[in-house]
């Protein structure tokens, strides 16, 4: 009986410990994106080529829809080690001063364009700035072109956006920009933005067409204007947990979020091409904005953010000298 109940204890002993060692190995990757959201999509790719190159080492486990919180409690997450990868998007402005440089209207103008922006000025200016926060960018992948919808009107010229209440991501510049053109912006988390626009608590928002889709905005607001004003990069970043994973499974993870960036890009075209068509099936009335009229009434934000950002007109240039490539 002695035996038996020493070989009982040594065999749950076993088990605890095999337990311990697999929760040691799950890699926990958190976002906001809903079902169907580019988020969701290329972070299940990412996860997917992981996994089968890791081959049960460790295992890569998503939770999209906001399950582990906002973006911001994301990030304190990511700095306490208790969640090992996130994908913030707008809100890493509030990290570093440098990423504001992607709340700039009209900056990036293709996805070409975005490509060598990421290569020669992400890569070196931004991911510095994160590891100076304590936080390191394993890859650049895409929330995508922002559009505008509200309940009130279409917008055509920034004074249409005058008085209209429009919830915004957290980020100090997008906030400076909408306040410039008449509206009145409130960040928000995006889990809270259905039912503040629902209620009438809010009357418009913001978001790339596929995040707009993905969180059933189109049931709950009318007008949908195609303005492109902000291309918004996601980036994939991990925090105090990093360096506690063996060094092939973070070259794995680093050369895994790499590969995704493509997919990303591709697969946030693709989603722009069909989703506008749903969405005027789904009763939305579409229309295309004045860009001109929005891109010269932007001309007072880019010279707060050239003078207010250090480096921020190195930046500037150095993303015109892109554009004409």
């Amino acid at each position: 009986m002695k035996v038996l109940k020493t070989a009982l204890i040594a065999s749950l002993f076993g088990l605890a410990t095999s337990a311990a060692q697999a929760a040691e190995t799950q890699i926990k990757l958190g976002h906001v994106g809903g079902p169907g959201s580019l988020f969701e999509i290329t972070a299940n790719k990412f996860a997917e080529t992981v996994n089968e190159k890791l081959k049960g080492k460790a295992k890569v486990v998503t939770y999209g829809s906001s399950q582990l919180g906002s973006d911001s409690q994301m990030l304190n997450k990511l700095k306490l080690g208790s969640l090992d990868l996130a994908l913030p998007s707008t809100v890493m402005s509030s990290v570093a001063p440098e990423f504001s440089l992607f709340e700039m209207p009209y900056l990036i103008t293709d996805r070409e364009h975005m490509k060598r922006v990421r290569d020669e000025v992400v890569r070196d200016v931004m991911y510095k700035a994160a590891e100076g926060k304590g936080y390191q960018i394993i890859g650049v992948w895409e929330n995508g072109v922002r559009q505008i919808t509200n309940n009130s009107r279409p917008i055509v010229v920034p004074e249409d956006l005058k008085g209209l209440k429009l919830r915004t991501p957290n980020g100090i510049w997008r906030v400076e920009m909408f306040k410039s053109y008449g509206a009145n912006p409130a960040p928000m988390a995006l889990s809270e933005a259905f039912v503040a626009l629902q209620t009438g608590a809010m009357d418009g928002q913001e978001n790339p067409l596929v995040q707009i889709y993905s969180q059933r905005f189109h049931e709950v607001q009318k007008y949908l204007s195609l303005s492109n004003h902000v291309y918004t990069p996601a980036f994939v970043l991990a925090g105090a947990s990093w360096q506690r994973f063996p060094e092939d499974v973070r070259k794995v993870l680093s050369e895994a979020a790499q590969e995704a960036e493509a997919f990303a890009l591709e697969q946030g075209a693709a989603l722009d091409e069909s989703l506008v068509k749903k969405m005027e099936e789904a009763g939305m009335e579409v229309n295309k904005v004045d860009q001109q009229a929005f891109i010269d009434g932007s001309k007072e934000i880019y010279a707060k953010f050239a003078e207010e950002v250090e480096g921020g007109q190195a930046m500037l240039d150095k993303v015109e000298q892109l554009r004409q490539m």
